[in-house]
């Protein structure tokens, strides 16, 4: 089990730690230590963890703006000594909510909670039923309507690329590279397209199967697709963590 444990005081990092490599409720694979909230964004872009130890105040603001730009399925267990944000933390996927200075009894109840839940409770494929649920009650779109200069021009679902979000922006490109702004969120576009042809790799890249031209297995939990046009985005592509099996099952079918 990987754990992410998003804390900027070190004493409290290596105090939780340490109870963490005692215990023998969950097994620990590895601990990633994010001492940020920038950290902790750059990180969640590209990878994930199956548990998350999360203070709430950290050096360069609240981690609870994390989850504004970051699309977390994760298990979170928040470890704070503010007790004002107990409500708030209860809108995420929260185990528990531990005030400091917390006890090693303390961490053990609440690794047990979450092995109960584990156990009993499996959200992914919840989340996907969901989404079939969503796509089968629309007709999917096969044509995108975007302005170029002071026209209107239309854009046949063969002939896109991929869609990106770009800070506030949606953008469609298109297999002859060109780029347009499309008025639509990633999140509700998806919902709309057609899932035999396009995948939400990303919190940033919905992908047309066609225009992937290469596949990189860096390791179990990292593999970064080449597409063609390339993105202007300096970064690769990454699938990301909890959708790595859906999507090589979606590029096998």
């Amino acid at each position: 089990m990987k754990i992410a444990i998003i804390e900027d005081e070190l004493l409290a990092v290596n105090y939780l730690k340490n109870l963490l490599d005692k215990q023998s409720i969950v097994p620990v694979t590895e601990v990633v230590i994010l001492r940020s909230k920038k950290q902790a964004i750059d990180f969640f872009e590209k990878d994930s963890a199956d548990l998350l130890f999360m203070d709430i105040h950290l050096g360069d603001g609240m981690s609870l703006e994390i989850f504004e730009h970051a699309e977390l399925f994760t298990p979170i267990i928040f470890i704070t000594a503010f007790d004002e944000y107990a409500i708030r933390v209860f809108r995420h996927f929260t185990i528990d909510y531990l005030l400091k200075p917390f006890e090693e009894e303390d961490l053990h109840k609440a690794l047990q909670k979450f092995v109960s839940i584990k156990n009993n409770f499996d959200a992914e494929p919840l989340l996907k039923s969901i989404s079939s649920l969503q796509q089968s009650g629309e007709e999917v779109m096969k044509r995108f309507m975007v302005r170029e200069g002071n026209k209107l021009k239309s854009i046949n679902e063969r002939d896109t690329a991929y869609f990106f979000a770009s800070g506030k922006y949606l953008f469609l490109t298109t297999k002859d590279h060109q780029t347009y702004i499309y008025d639509d969120t990633i999140k509700d576009i998806i919902q709309k397209l057609n899932p035999d042809v396009f995948f939400k790799v990303n919190r940033k890249f919905i992908i047309n199967k066609k225009a992937i031209s290469e596949i990189i297995k860096h390791s179990s939990q990292k593999v970064e697709l080449k597409l063609f046009p390339e993105p202007e985005v300096n970064t690769g592509v990454f699938i990301s963590k909890r959708q790595i099996t859906e999507c090589l099952s979606w590029l096998n079918s």
